[in-house]
């Protein structure tokens, strides 16, 4: 029996190479030219391939783009695509405009170098018409590299190139249906999206925030940043040699972040951090991963939903793929060496210190290493005493004492039961959990 042939990097490629109406150039600055060359080998290729470039030199690309710009920025990908786009049409237009689906194809990519010293990654873009003659439409990806060689990181942006162009013509159905298809024949352990651009007639009605959480929500990114002026950048740019102030939650309990944990927190950051850094900066951040007893990651839409909300305290919003916060803060040390300091409530200290961190051959002391040895430092701010008891009560919370200062119950008023109680301590006396400390008269139950 006949079996249908899997449409490949391959057969994506020929396809366009024969559909004889989609015509334009390629220009690739760094990791090779590996989009093009999929079309190039595939056969065919004079019916796509009006022109490749590759200007590695950066006097060249300079001379071709402008100088003024950083070579890996959107800036610089911005500038390919103008200058592609204009001169494809002042040389083609008037022999091809009539039938070609004219499109630019760029991207600009730093790969691993020799040493493997550099933040791998990089910006795709592509400018391109549905029918001849109509008006442009566009998309810019940022992208990281995360395989562990320069050869595997360009196959990978070649793979992810052919499935940008395929995509565009044949995927616009929803954004979800788009991203997958941007997806395939790769993995979250090799390439990951962590911010998307769309403009023009093809995206008509597309959202800019619930095309960011169908990213972490469909596992093409391990985090997506949705900053609190809703301008999206990737995670290498805003987070960039900042310190960071995080405020985690999950989304059964979203209701119980409170930006001033952020405020509080960031107002005790210790000048000399903050002057080390770019910058202090306070987000919310989320975790889409099932609590215990669920199945399946948090949907796009409720995503938008919580980030809606929580964007209106005043702070971006982070949203992560995984739960455990040692993974959030291995996530955000790619891109700063500055301290974390994640403000939290007395029940999401709790629920750290009683993880059973399955996962970990070292169980609960992995899990407490591998947090606090990524310069870490856990703000934790008091709570009512009748929510501790409140909450000790529906969750069943044994092996656990306390002591009550004016109606509030502190961290270091906690006192789990040997030897856990132990190691509380150690983390307290070392100052890796901190006492937080409500200014004013708001002293709201934060968990």
């Amino acid at each position: 029996m006949a079996t249908q042939e899997k449409n490949d990097t391959h057969q994506k490629a020929l396809s366009i190479n024969l559909d004889g109406t989609i015509f334009g150039s390629f220009a690739e600055i760094g990791a090779g030219q590996e989009v093009a060359r999929w079309f190039l080998r595939v056969g065919g290729a004079s019916g796509t391939v009006a022109k490749t470039i590759s200007a590695y030199d950066k006097e060249v690309s300079d001379d071709l783009y402008g100088s003024g710009t950083r070579y890996v920025s959107k800036p610089r990908l911005e500038a390919m695509l103008d200058n592609e786009w204009a001169q494809l049409l002042s040389q083609l237009h008037s022999t091809r405009g009539a039938t070609a689906k004219f499109f630019a194809f760029v991207d600009t990519i730093s790969a691993r170098n020799y040493a493997g010293t550099n933040d791998c990654h990089g910006w795709i873009g592509l400018r391109f018409l549905q029918q001849a003659g109509g008006e442009a439409s566009q998309i810019v990806l940022h992208v990281n590299l995360r395989d562990s060689t320069n050869l595997r990181q360009q196959e990978a942006v070649g793979i992810l190139g052919v499935n940008v162009i395929h995509a565009t013509h044949h995927a616009l159905g929803s954004a979800a249906e788009f991203l997958a298809s941007l997806f395939e024949d790769l993995t979250l352990h090799r390439v990951e999206i962590d911010c998307v651009d769309v403009k023009g007639p093809a995206f008509a009605g597309w959202d800019a925030r619930r095309l960011h959480a169908e990213l972490v929500a469909g596992g093409y990114a391990e985090a997506v940043a949705f900053p609190g002026d809703s301008q999206y950048l990737p995670a290498n740019e805003l987070l960039y040699k900042r310190a960071l102030v995080l405020a985690p939650g999950r989304f059964d309990s979203v209701a119980l972040l409170h930006g001033e944990l952020i405020r509080w927190t960031l107002a005790e950051l210790p000048e000399p951090e903050v002057k080390d850094s770019k910058g202090a900066l306070g987000m919310f951040c989320l975790s889409t991963a099932p609590g215990n007893g669920e199945e399946g990651h948090v949907a796009a839409q409720e995503i938008v939903e919580h980030v809606v909300e929580l964007q209106k305290l005043g702070y971006g919003v982070m949203v992560f793929r995984a739960r455990e916060l040692y993974t959030m803060s291995a996530f955000v040390n790619r891109y700063t060496k500055s301290r974390i300091h994640f403000a939290i409530g007395l029940t999401v200290l709790v629920r750290l210190m009683q993880d059973s961190y399955q996962n970990l051959e070292g169980s609960l002391l992995e899990g407490i290493a591998r947090l606090f040895t990524q310069n870490v430092r856990l703000s934790v701010y008091p709570m009512p005493v009748e929510e501790v008891e409140r909450r000790a009560k529906n969750s069943g919370l044994a092996g656990w004492s306390w002591k009550v200062t004016n109606g509030m119950v502190y961290a270091n008023e906690l006192y789990p039961d040997a030897p856990l109680g132990h190691l509380y301590r150690y983390l307290l006396s070392s100052e890796y959990i901190l006492i937080g400390t409500p200014k004013g008269n708001d002293a709201a139950a934060v968990g």
